[in-house]
C-alpha cells in the first residue's frame, strides 16, 4: 500500500512525546499560510476545524493528516515525509514550540508505479 503521508522514526518519536504531555488526540493540519510557514502543524484535536477546503491524507502516529486544497494542488504527486528539526518554525502555532523541536515537511514524487497503485487503492489524487 502507498501511502500519501509518512513519518520519520524522529516524528514519530515527537508524537508519541506530544501524546504523553497533551493526551491521544492530535491532529496535523499544513496549510501554507504565512503564520505557519507551510509546515505541518500539530494541533489538538478540534482546536482547529477542517472542511471543504482541506484533504485527508492519512495518518502519521495514529495522528489524522490534512491539507488545505490550495497546498494539495501543488503537492499531490508527491508523498509528504513529515520529519523533525531542532528549533522554532518561525512562531509556529503547532504544540511542539515549546519542546524547541519544529515538524518539517519533505516530499518525493511519486514514480509511476505508485500513482497507479494509488489508484487502484481509491485513493487517487483527484484533479483540483
Amino acid at each position: 500500500m502507498v501511502e500519501t503521508v509518512v513519518a520519520t522514526p524522529a516524528a514519530e518519536a515527537l508524537i508519541a512525546e506530544l501524546k504523553k504531555k497533551h493526551g491521544p488526540g492530535l491532529m496535523f493540519h499544513q496549510s501554507g499560510g504565512c503564520c505557519d510557514n507551510s509546515a505541518a502543524n500539530c494541533y489538538l484535536l478540534g482546536e482547529l476545524t477542517t472542511g471543504p477546503g482541506d484533504v485527508y491524507l492519512g495518518q502519521i502516529g495514529g495522528c489524522p493528516f490534512y491539507i488545505s486544497r490550495s497546498q494539495y494542488a501543488s503537492w499531490r504527486h508527491t508523498q509528504l515525509i513529515i520529519d523533525v528539526i531542532d528549533g522554532h518554525g518561525g512562531g509556529t502555532f503547532s504544540l511542539e514550540g515549546p519542546e524547541g523541536k519544529s515538524f518539517h515537511t519533505r516530499s518525493r514524487v511519486f514514480t509511476a508505479d505508485e500513482l497507479a497503485q494509488l489508484e487502484a487503492q481509491g485513493e487517487a489524487k483527484p484533479p483540483i
